[in-house]
């Protein structure tokens, strides 16, 4: 059975996260991922916090994002984050725009330096993975997409498929599962607003609200890749409760 989660990420300007995660249960969701931000610097003691209050509203943390510079230079603190909070799959997501190479041979450079930072991972039994954004589909110089050179440099990388960036990107999401299907380990699961609305919230929309044919893609992805882990995403909410119940209202008719 496909489950869906939410990403805290969408709630980080509503805090509490003790509110959060009632919330989140209240509604019906099972699982939720987890990012820098809300784990990077915490001690043991912090964590073991976070997982009795996931533990107490019935929720577990299958994934986690973890940021470049924690992966490569704290390897023992993402370590004790994942196996506190009981993460099975780790996903790198993002690179800032002044570190991002500009062709195609330092993409495939920075997908051997991502599958290296990960191996530690992998060895101690991780799912480890990139998670997209929409620049990794924009052509380089040779035609390339920086998306391709990651998966060239790092072959044994996985994808969490963050649909809604590929599609601003401008790449086309079915064409993608199609061809990288098998990477995909997890998805993303967010909506794009019509044109023009929905500015205050960055042009993006509850899912099931938007113009992301969401019914033919779950269809997709449950063909063509093995993914375990569906979660909600919106990068600028207004009303997290709005957000958190017509979302998993709409993703359960999929």
């Amino acid at each position: 059975m496909t489950t869906f989660g939410f990403q805290l990420y969408s709630a980080r300007n509503f805090p509490p996260l003790s509110d959060v995660l009632k919330l989140v249960a209240k509604n019906g969701y099972k699982h939720v991922e987890g990012y820098g931000a809300l784990y990077a610097t915490l001690d043991e003691a912090g964590l073991k916090a976070m997982r009795a209050e996931l533990d107490a509203n019935g929720l577990t943390m299958p994934t986690g994002h973890f940021g470049i510079d924690l992966l490569e230079k704290e390897p023992e603190q993402a370590l004790l984050i994942a196996k506190t909070l009981g993460v099975e799959a780790i996903y790198c997501p993002h690179l800032v725009a002044d570190q991002r190479p500009t062709d195609a041979a330092g993409w495939f450079a920075f997908g051997k330096r991502l599958a290296e930072a990960g191996k530690r991972y992998q060895d101690a039994g991780y799912t480890f993975g990139w998670h997209n954004h929409d620049f990794e589909f924009k052509a380089l110089p040779d035609g390339s997409t920086p998306q391709e050179q990651i998966f060239a440099g790092g072959p044994d990388l996985t994808w969490e498929a963050d649909i809604a960036w590929v599609i601003r990107g401008g790449a086309d999401p079915f064409a993608w599962v199609e061809s990288y299907g098998r990477k995909i380990t997890a998805v993303h699961v967010k909506d794009i607003a019509p044109a023009g609305e929905n500015t205050d919230e960055d042009g993006w929309a509850d899912v099931g609200h938007g113009t992301v044919p969401w019914k033919d893609l779950i269809a997709a992805l449950k063909a063509k890749t093995s993914a375990k882990y569906y979660v909600l995403e919106h990068d600028n909410p207004k009303d997290i409760e709005r957000l958190a119940s017509r979302s998993i209202a709409a993703f359960n008719t999929y």
